[in-house]
């Protein structure tokens, strides 16, 4: 494991370290308590999650970010398009005819805009728990050589920006070397299947020495065992014991506190509402084009935007977030960004008959309900 040490005036000694492979389970409960920092024992085994300090929730930006606004280039839907778009579908389904969406007649075009607005809040939470490896005569980097750095003191790089990941890392200082508790520093226990003796008894024979030859009502002696009514144990090789599985042989475990940080993006979406008999779920997988992003440590509410239910949106999601995870975690990034989705409700004449079906995201996807020509119902309409 390596450790960098940064001194920067009187500032804290922080320490960059390298990640540490998953180790076992965690320790019983009657280990001693070890020195340092950390106020918990190993009787408090299991995770604690870790409270940013108060003087890292100030450093959060106090600065307003500009959001920038970009050019829409959705272009205006025409007949031939919203034509186009339904012969594609209809080509896509097995019981689709292609007759109607060739011959039908566009009455009307009724287009319609919709937004989506997407709030993303990069944070970082930060715990501890006691885990143990095996001990390979390694060096012991216990409370002997120093205390142990808090756990937001500890540097570790920061992936990239909106990209989950978790690391775990060992805690400088923290390690204790104990007997292995699994089989008591033997390094081997006793074979649960022999008892120790290497041997078991026949499961042929039922330690009768002698079985039942086949087709035959006279008894011979047992094959499997050569009459002994006994054979090696298969779980041990006759061994009589295993290598313990805790320690892996080595008698001792290495305890020591593992820092597990974890950086999430947490997602805040809102699709706003239209006057179109369309179901809103389909938006939420459609494609809109990017008109606004807005990027900053902290962004704030939306105040002057067109639509008055991303503005409250705006406002909600940046409440939430701050609410549920500036208290708990670091925010390191956020990001809002506004997308329009472009809907299109086309009324069109078939075989004397109207109908509609509904063009929607910037791939032109077709929502058709009553299309007139389908010869079965085993497709889907969307």
């Amino acid at each position: 494991m390596r450790m960098d040490q940064e001194h920067n005036g009187d500032k804290d000694t922080t320490l960059e370290l390298e990640s540490e492979p998953e180790s076992p389970s965690v320790p019983p409960t009657d280990l001693l308590t070890p020195t340092g920092l950390y106020a918990w024992t190993f009787r408090d085994h299991g995770r604690k999650k870790l409270f940013p300090p108060p003087e890292m929730m100030q450093k959060l930006s106090e600065q307003r970010s500009n959001p920038v606004f970009l050019e829409c280039r959705i272009p205006r839907m025409t007949d031939d398009m919203a034509r186009s778009a339904l012969l594609s579908f209809v080509n896509s389904k097995c019981c689709y005819g292609n007759r109607a969406a060739g011959e039908l007649f566009i009455r009307e075009l009724k287009p319609q805009t919709s937004y989506r607005y997407r709030l993303e809040t990069f944070n970082e939470t930060r715990s501890c728990e006691w885990t143990f490896e095996p001990y390979t005569n390694t060096l012991v980097d216990g409370p002997q050589n120093g205390v142990s750095p808090r756990p937001w003191d500890i540097r570790v790089q920061v992936p990239q920006m909106f990209q989950e990941d978790t690391k775990k890392f060992r805690v400088p200082h923290s390690s204790l070397l104990k007997e292995c508790h699994k089989c008591h520093g033997w390094g081997r226990y006793k074979c649960s299947g022999c008892h120790g003796g290497g041997r078991m008894r026949c499961v042929t024979c039922n330690g009768a020495r002698k079985a039942k030859a086949k087709h035959l009502k006279c008894h011979k002696r047992c094959q499997m065992c050569s009459g002994t009514g006994r054979k090696r144990c298969s779980t041990c090789s006759g061994r009589g014991n295993k290598t313990c599985s805790t320690c892996q042989g080595e008698k001792k475990l290495l305890h020591f506190i593992q820092l597990i940080i974890t950086w999430k993006n947490n997602v805040y979406e809102f699709t706003s509402e239209h006057q179109l008999s369309f179901p809103r779920e389909l938006l939420t997988k459609a494609m809109g084009e990017n008109i606004l992003k807005d990027e900053n440590t902290l962004v704030y509410p939306l105040v002057d935007f067109p639509n008055p239910e991303i503005s409250l949106a705006s406002q909600r999601a940046i409440a939430e977030h701050h609410d549920t995870l500036t208290s708990t975690s670091r925010v390191l990034r956020q990001r809002q960004t506004i997308e329009l989705i472009p809907m299109t409700e086309v009324h069109y004449q078939y075989a004397a008959k109207s109908y509609i079906y509904y063009i929607y995201g910037m791939e032109n996807k077709v929502y058709a309900l009553d299309y007139p020509e389908r010869c079965c119902c085993g497709c889907t309409i969307i």
